[in-house]
């Protein structure tokens, strides 16, 4: 068995470890480049890549900048089963994913068709859902298109759960999903269903302005004379770490970190004025 595995981030990270720790090793993997971060711009490589590292497997990296001609040879040279995609942000045209003899296997946290696009975790905790889960998916050149080989649902409660406990939790389910998925794809048991278009729904990219939560709103909110307090809450949990939720008091901008409802009233846990170090309140 030979797969390719493409992702880069957290998200992509969990899956892959869960995948490696259940006995399947990627021959390869293609994620971002190493990019500056933080304030002093240190080059730093990508989640996904650091994994492989510190697992000290002999996995190939491939870090393309464009899916261009010679990238596209390497894969082929490999000659793979199937490739598995996780949060890897560019592009992958078809004929990159017809590479494999199996196909491309596609994760997505959500139940799908709902919720396809960028921010599908942001997405679903803003909205206030009751459920969300894991989806496994042959992978097309439409956004969360192809037929499903598995899902699975959990609940959730949008005001108690950030995005950061949701992503590792739906990242470990993928990565469960994949390992019962993957064998039944390799002896050709498996039995994809297609997608109910009449059910699809598309999330967007959230921006800075995205996040802005106006004074006024937030102090009825903490005063209890608010209908919008579990909307500021499920937004500061949906939010949080990108692209960030924020206010303005007299002129200085706040971060609002962390945040729960507490008897029809929100109260603030966690707030970083501007220039300060973050602090409990």
């Amino acid at each position: 068995m030979k797969y390719v595995f493409f992702g880069t981030p957290r998200f992509a990270e969990v899956v892959l470890g869960g995948l490696i720790d259940g006995g399947f090793a990627p021959t390869a993997l293609v994620c971002n480049p190493d990019r500056p971060l933080g304030r002093k711009k240190i080059v730093t490589p990508p989640p996904t890549k650091v994994l492989i590292a510190d697992k000290k497997l002999s996995t190939t990296i491939f870090q393309p900048e464009k899916l261009d001609d010679v990238f596209i040879a390497q894969l082929r040279a490999l000659r793979p089963d199937f490739f598995v995609v996780a949060a890897y942000a560019k592009i992958i045209p078809q004929t990159v994913l017809d590479i494999p003899r199996l196909g491309t296997l596609g994760t997505h946290p959500s139940l799908l068709p709902a919720y396809r696009g960028a921010s599908p975790i942001q997405s679903v905790i803003l909205a206030g859902e009751t459920k969300t889960g894991s989806t496994i998916y042959r992978m097309d050149e439409m956004t969360d298109h192809g037929a499903i080989f598995a899902q699975e649902e959990i609940p959730l409660d949008a005001l108690t759960t950030d995005y950061v406990a949701l992503e590792e939790q739906l990242a470990e389910l993928a990565a469960r999903l994949l390992i019962k998925t993957i064998p039944a794809l390799l002896d050709g048991t498996v039995a994809p269903r297609a997608q109910d278009e009449s059910r699809a729904s598309f999330t967007k990219k959230f921006i800075t302005d995205n996040g802005f939560v106006e004074q006024s709103e937030l102090d009825a909110a903490i005063a209890g004379n608010s209908d919008k307090a579990d909307l500021i809450v499920r937004t500061i949990h949906a939010l949080n770490p990108e692209p960030g939720v924020w206010t303005l008091k007299d002129g200085k901008r706040i971060k609002l970190l962390e945040a729960h409802m507490d008897s029809g009233a929100l109260k603030l846990i966690t707030i970083q004025e501007e220039g300060q170090r973050p602090k409990k309140i």
